[in-house]
């Protein structure tokens, strides 16, 4: 039994070449031999193994045969470290029996698993690899070229692989991240969550699309100390950043709608991230001007936002405008023209977004090995719930600031604030498992309310360049709306910071 300790890496087909030069020129590099590889994936019609977490397949090299089972691992930021058996074998179906007894569930009946395996899926991919010293530690580097495919009924569908996995054959896990922020810095690179296998899969059909609940609170407990709290904070955030990358890159599969929406989220998790970093006095230069590269390229978003709102729930907004379906047509028209999807590939050239995914994996690594060099300047004797309750006030006392219950606010001061409380309400996602849940729902509410007004007011604005565009004056109609929404989003606010604060 071999337990790998890799770290995957994606890229683009044009940068195959690039990295091999990069590769050969690092030092303490030796490149190996080239093979090309076929892999069977096996399973029954009804997952079985998948459904225990588990991974077959029998791989051909050079005219030899060798089948291997995965068993459940962990992931870590992009570190995946999963348990594997392989096997020697003369022909091209697995045999389950030749594995160790004891890798199956209890009362399993592996026989009649074998009579129902079937082939689900291939991967046939050209893997070049170099052996890597770093320091003391000796690394494999494979890059991986090829295709996942699907033959059913006549009919193949396949996808490109485009891999860099960086396999650790002795020393300490650091060096895999050490030689992956070498590549990221100098080739655009983004962490690999899914496996060749689960991509697999989802090609086969055989697993529902991608999809990830909207995260309300991140658990923690209160008996936690700070370091695994902010260990917690960093893995789910990255954890749910890799998630939203992929849903959005899975293109077919979300409509033109929901682009917006998901990479709204998408960018509350880069944020979240920084918000935490700067709670514990983690934020260098480098990682700064990292979040700024992503955060510019993230830009778009609003207006995307805004785009989705006015076509949303079959055009609720501008349902009673006589001219609804041109001002509906022209919006669908324009979030065309933004292109989500070639944005969001502009923003995966640029080396700042894996490096950073690389350098967040790098700190959470350290902060769990307890390493000096991460320190984080705080009190060893504050409690998590005392550190929570400081947080919670600082955040605080910034509304009040921006928004004191005396001034009233415009529409246009209303979308200023908006990024304030953005953050303000991260502070919240991040600790308010920790609080008494009627007390801290009943007064999040009206904050969440305030939000989902604030892209209303957005909205509108869109709108206006929309008539404008179009020649329809719509301007009467859109300040009646928009003052009856500042009117409402005032009283809200009002009532909201007269509400006592769950944390004191």
């Amino acid at each position: 039994m071999n337990a790998e300790i890799e770290l995957k890496l994606f890229f683009h087909l044009e940068q195959q070449q690039a990295l091999i030069e990069l590769l050969d020129s690092l030092p303490d590099s030796e490149q190996k031999a080239c093979h090309k590889l076929s892999n069977a994936y096996f399973d029954t019609p009804d997952l079985q193994l998948r459904r225990w977490d588990m991974g077959l397949r029998v791989r051909g090299c050079n005219g030899k045969r060798e089948q291997t089972i995965k068993t459940a691992g962990t992931v870590i930021g992009g570190i995946h470290s999963r348990p594997e058996y392989n096997i020697d074998i003369d022909k091209d179906e697995p045999e389950l029996n030749l594995f160790p007894k004891n890798i199956w569930p209890n009362a399993a009946n592996i026989a009649a698993v074998q009579s129902r395996l079937a082939c689900l899926f291939d991967t046939d991919f050209e893997r070049r690899t170099w052996h890597i010293y770093v320091d003391e530690s000796l690394v494999e580097v494979a890059l991986d070229i090829g295709k996942v495919s699907v033959s059913r009924e006549g009919e193949t569908k396949s996808e490109p692989i485009c891999e860099l996995e960086f396999e650790l054959m002795a020393g300490k896990t650091r060096a895999l991240i050490d030689l992956g922020l070498k590549v990221a810095e100098t080739i655009p690179v983004r962490l690999g969550k899914a496996s060749k296998a689960q991509r697999g899969y989802r090609l086969a059909a055989q697993s529902s699309p991608l999809s990830l609940e909207v995260l309300e609170f991140i658990a923690l407990e209160p008996g936690q100390d700070l370091k695994q709290t902010l260990t917690s904070l960093l893995s789910t955030g990255l954890e749910r950043w890799q998630q939203l990358e992929a849903m959005i890159l899975e293109t077919d599969a979300y409509s033109l709608k929901q682009e917006p929406m998901l990479c709204y989220r998408l960018r509350a998790c880069v944020r979240l991230l920084r918000c935490t970093l700067g709670q514990f006095n983690l934020l260098s230069e480098s990682l700064v001007a990292k979040f700024d590269a992503i955060e510019a390229h993230l830009g778009f978003v609003e207006t995307g936002l805004s785009l989705a709102e006015i076509l949303s729930q079959n055009c609720q907004l501008i349902a009673r405008q006589p001219q609804k379906a041109k001002l509906a047509e022209q919006a669908l028209s324009s979030l065309q023209q933004l292109s989500i999807s070639s944005l969001m590939r502009k923003m995966l050239a640029d080396t700042a977004y894996g490096s950073l995914q690389l350098s967040l994996v790098d700190l959470l690594l350290a902060i769990q090995a307890g390493e000096s060099r991460v320190n984080l300047n705080i009190n060893a004797k504050t409690g998590l719930k005392t550190f929570a309750d400081q947080l919670q006030e600082s955040s605080w006392q910034k509304i009040l600031a921006l928004m004191p219950s005396e001034a009233d606010l415009s529409s246009r001061e209303y979308q200023s604030f908006a990024r304030a409380l953005d953050d303000s309400i991260f502070v919240g996602v991040a600790y308010g498992e920790l609080y008494t849940k009627q007390s801290r729902d009943m007064f999040r509410a009206p904050w969440q309310d305030l939000v989902l007004g604030i892209r209303t007011l957005a909205a509108y604005r869109q709108l206006a360049q929309i008539g404008d565009s179009l020649d329809i004056d719509i301007s009467d109609w859109l300040q009646n709306k928009e003052e009856s929404l500042v009117f409402a989003l005032e009283h809200s606010r009002r009532s909201a910071l007269s509400n006592q604060p769950y944390w004191r």
